[in-house]
C-alpha cells in the first residue's frame, strides 16, 4: 500500500491508507493548532476510511494568522504591481507543473471525479491565477478635469486583510476566484479551508508561500462554526470572502456587517433550466447534461436542477436525457474511467435520500430515472448516488424550491412563455439559468427577463475566467473573477485633491 505523502513531496493516492498529519500555513511555516487537536479527514468513497488529519484550529490560531497577515500587509500592498504579478505567475506555473498532484489530491478530498471535475478544476486554478497575475496592471484610479489650478485624481488601494472562506464542493476553483484577486489588489489573506475538504487548499497554501513573503497568504484548518465566527468578528479582518450555503451566508454577513466589514457572497441556487421546443439533439442533451453538473454530483450552486421543459419536447427530452443520464458511470472518484464520484459525507447523502423518499411518495411526480441510492454493490462502500430524475412536478413542490445539493433534476412542463418566467423567478434564489432555443430572440428574450445574475444560453457550461459572476436575490453580494469584481471587491477608493501654485 503506497501511504499519502507530506503535501511537500509527491502525491501518490491510487492506493490508500492512513496518511501522516498534514498542517496549516501560519506566516509562511508550517503549524500545528495552538491547543494541539485535530480533525480526522475522510475519504467520501470509503465510508470510515480516514486520510490523514488535520489541526482543529481555535481562536488563537485565527488571531495569530491574522496577526501575520497584518503585518506582512504594508510591505505587501508597497510592492510595484509588477512583483505582485510575477509572484501570481510563478505561483500558476508551479500549479500547473504539479495537475496530477492537485487533481489527484481534489479527488480523494471532494469525492469528485477525476476526469471530469479534479483534474478541470485544477487546469481552471493555473488560468485564475494567470488572469489575475495580468490584471494586477489595471488597478489605475482616474484622474478628473478640475482646472489649471487643482490636481485631482483617484486611488485604488487595497483593503488590508481579506478572509476568505471556502466550501467543500469546489474548493480549488473558489480559491482560484479570491486568492488571487485579493493578493494582486495588494491585500494580504487568511484562507479558511473547508471542515470536509481541506487537503487541496493545504497543498495551495504550501505552493504560494514559496513565492509570497511571510504572512502574505495563511491558511487554517478547523470547525467552520468556530473559524468562520472568529474571522467574521475579528476586528483585524477588513473583508470577508465567503462562498457557500445561504443560511450559512446570512450568519456571516450579520457578524461581519456589525463592525461594517467589507463582504461578498457567494450563496445558494435552485437554477431553472428552460427548454423551448424544437430539435431534441445531442447538443441540447450534452448540454442540459453539463448544466445539471451530475459530473459533480450536483453538488453545485450553479447546477440546472429546475428543469422546465415546454410540452410539446417534455416526453422527448425527457426519454433521451434519462438515457444519456443513465448512461453516467458512477464509481470511485480516482479511476479516470468514472464520469461522477462520490457524496462529500454522510450527512450529506443522507439529506439527499430525505428529497428521494419525499420524491417517490408524491403521488403527483414520478421517478423518471434513479429515485433511490444504491443498496448493494460497490457503490454501498462509500457514499454514492445516482442520477435522479423526477417527472410531473409542480413548481411549488419543496424538491423545485430547495437546494438539494445532489445529482436530481425535477422536470416541469410548460406552455406559455410568461407562465415559465414566472415560476423560473419564483424562488428565493437567482444565481444561474440556462434557456435552449434555436429562435435567439426569444432566447434573448427571455434571459433579459430572468432574475438571474448568470444566464446560459444553448449551453451548460461557458463561465470563462475574466467574466462577471455573482448572484441575485439570497443567491449573494458582490461579483468575483473578473477585472471589475477585483476593483470593487478587493480595493477601496481614494480622492486626491491638490491645489496647484499658480
Amino acid at each position: 500500500m503506497t501511504e499519502l505523502l507530506p503535501l511537500a513531496g509527491i502525491i501518490d493516492t491510487r492506493e490508500l491508507r492512513t496518511g501522516p498529519d498534514q498542517l496549516m500555513w501560519i506566516n509562511g511555516e508550517r503549524v500545528a493548532s495552538s491547543s494541539g487537536e485535530w480533525r480526522d479527514v475522510f475519504n467520501p468513497a470509503r465510508r470510515g476510511e480516514i486520510v490523514t488529519r488535520v489541526p482543529a484550529a481555535g481562536t488563537d490560531d485565527v488571531n495569530r494568522a491574522v496577526a501575520a497577515a497584518r503585518a506582512a500587509f504594508p510591505a505587501w500592498r508597497a510592492r510595484h504591481f509588477t512583483e505582485r504579478a510575477r509572484a501570481l505567475a510563478l505561483i500558476a506555473d508551479e500549479i500547473e507543473a504539479r495537475i496530477e498532484d492537485f487533481a489527484r489530491l481534489t479527488a480523494l478530498d471532494t469525492g469528485n471525479a477525476l476526469r471530469t471535475q479534479a483534474r478541470p478544476e485544477a487546469v481552471g486554478l493555473v488560468a485564475l491565477f494567470r488572469y489575475f497575475a495580468g490584471a494586477a496592471a489595471e488597478i489605475k484610479g482616474t484622474t478628473l478635469p478640475a482646472g489649471d489650478g487643482q490636481l485631482q485624481y483617484t486611488r485604488q488601494e487595497p483593503l488590508g486583510v481579506v478572509a476568505a472562506i471556502l466550501p467543500w464542493n469546489s474548493p480549488l476553483m473558489i480559491a482560484g476566484f479570491k486568492v488571487p484577486a485579493a493578493l494582486a489588489a495588494g491585500n494580504t489573506v487568511v484562507l479558511k479551508a473547508a471542515d470536509d475538504a481541506p487537503l487541496t487548499i493545504l497543498l495551495l497554501a504550501e505552493v504560494c508561500n514559496r513565492h509570497l513573503p511571510a504572512g502574505v497568504l495563511n491558511a487554517l484548518t478547523g470547525r467552520g462554526s468556530l473559524i468562520g465566527a472568529a474571522l467574521s468578528t475579528h476586528p483585524g479582518v477588513d473583508k470577508v470572502s465567503f462562498t457557500g450555503s445561504t443560511e450559512v451566508g446570512r450568519g456571516v454577513a450579520r457578524q461581519a456587517g456589525e463592525r461594517l466589514a467589507h463582504v461578498s457572497l457567494e450563496l445558494g441556487g435552485k437554477n431553472p433550466t428552460i427548454v423551448f421546443p424544437g430539435d431534441v439533439d445531442d447538443e441540447l442533451l450534452e448540454g442540459l447534461l453539463f448544466a445539471s453538473r451530475f459530473t459533480r454530483q450536483g453538488q453545485s450552486c450553479t447546477a440546472g436542477s429546475r428543469l422546465f421543459l415546454h410540452e410539446d419536447v417534455y416526453d422527448e427530452v425527457l426519454e433521451k436525457l434519462a438515457a444519456r443520464l443513465g448512461a453516467l458511470k458512477v464509481g470511485d472518484p480516482l479511476d479516470e474511467t468514472s464520469d461522477m464520484g462520490a457524496i462529500i459525507n454522510a450527512k450529506q447523502h443522507a439529506s439527499i435520500d430525505e428529497f428521494l423518499a419525499e420524491g417517490r411518495a408524491n403521488l403527483d411526480m414520478s421517478v423518471v430515472l434513479g429515485g433511490s441510492a444504491p443498496t448493494e454493490g460497490p457503490l454501498t462502500e462509500g457514499y454514492y448516488h445516482v442520477p435522479t430524475i423526477f417527472g410531473g412536478a409542480r413548481n411549488e413542490f419543496r424538491l423545485a424550491q430547495e437546494e438539494i445539493f445532489g445529482p436530481v433534476l425535477v422536470a416541469i412542463p410548460w406552455r406559455d412563455v410568461d407562465d415559465v418566467v414566472r415560476m423560473a423567478n419564483d424562488s428565493s434564489y437567482g444565481l444561474a439559468a440556462y434557456v435552449w432555443s434555436h429562435d435567439l430572440d426569444k432566447a434573448l428574450t427571455t434571459a433579459h427577463r430572468l432574475e438571474a445574475g448568470w444566464v446560459q444560453i444553448n449551453q451548460g457550461g461557458g463561465q470563462v475566467v475574466g467574466q462577471s459572476y455573482g448572484g441575485y436575490k439570497q443567491s449573494g453580494i458582490g461579483r468575483e473573477v473578473s477585472l471589475e469584481g477585483m476593483i470593487a471587491g478587493f480595493t477601496q477608493t481614494k480622492q486626491v485633491n491638490i491645489k496647484l501654485r499658480a
